[in-house]
């Protein structure tokens, strides 16, 4: 069995109370779990320990990243999450540095991770429909995909050797959500995430 960490990474609003995110965790948890694979859970806006959560990272083989994008990042409750503890982790836990060394400090920026071997997936809830990402005639993403969105988060991950899983994405969540067949996709996605944990512990 593989050792999984969710976190919850909403931050509620009156307008926006993170329900869905709470849903997608807590349906991620149970199918996990029921699966035999211990679970560990952090909701960042009720608090948490930094040490505590480097530990999580450090345990866990598959990361799974649950949260709204707001103003195409992260909530600001989850961006003060990575500061504190993804900094606190630079010193060897999470990471050597920033992967330079002396001999070569111009070289191999970004790749001084000490998370090799442990995978992670973005799972974002967005008011964008499907159809603004991947279509070039579409002004505002002008072509670009979900994955270039989230480039910033996929670049933090890197930054701690992580390798990335297939991104999840519930779209329209404001305007017109579609929870049901979300619910039914995530499920999809999340017994490929067992899968491919399994095949890798194999």
């Amino acid at each position: 069995m593989s050792n999984i960490f969710i976190l919850n990474g909403a931050q509620p609003y009156d307008f926006a109370p993170g329900t869905l995110n709470a849903a997608l965790t807590d349906r991620a948890r149970t199918l996990l779990a029921t699966q035999g694979h211990p679970v560990r859970v952090t909701t960042v806006a009720e608090g948490y320990d930094v040490d505590a959560e480097i530990e999580n990272h450090i345990w866990a083989d598959t990361v799974i990243m649950q949260f709204p994008v707001n103003w195409m990042g992260v909530p600001w409750s989850f961006k003060k999450y990575m500061d504190e503890v993804y900094t606190a982790g630079m010193d060897g836990r999470l990471t050597k540095g920033d992967g330079r060394r002396s001999e070569a400090p111009k070289e191999n920026y970004g790749m001084g991770g000490a998370l090799t071997g442990t995978r992670y997936m973005l799972s974002v809830t967005l008011n964008a429909p499907r159809e603004a990402f991947d279509d070039r005639s579409e002004p505002f993403f002008r072509g670009d995909s979900l994955d270039d969105l989230l480039q910033p988060m996929h670049l933090n991950a890197r930054f701690f050797g992580m390798t990335p899983l297939p991104s999840f994405a519930a779209y329209d969540v404001m305007k017109a959500p579609e929870i049901e067949a979300d619910f039914a996709r995530f499920d999809a996605q999340l017994k490929a995430v067992i899968a491919a944990a399994e095949h890798a512990a194999a």
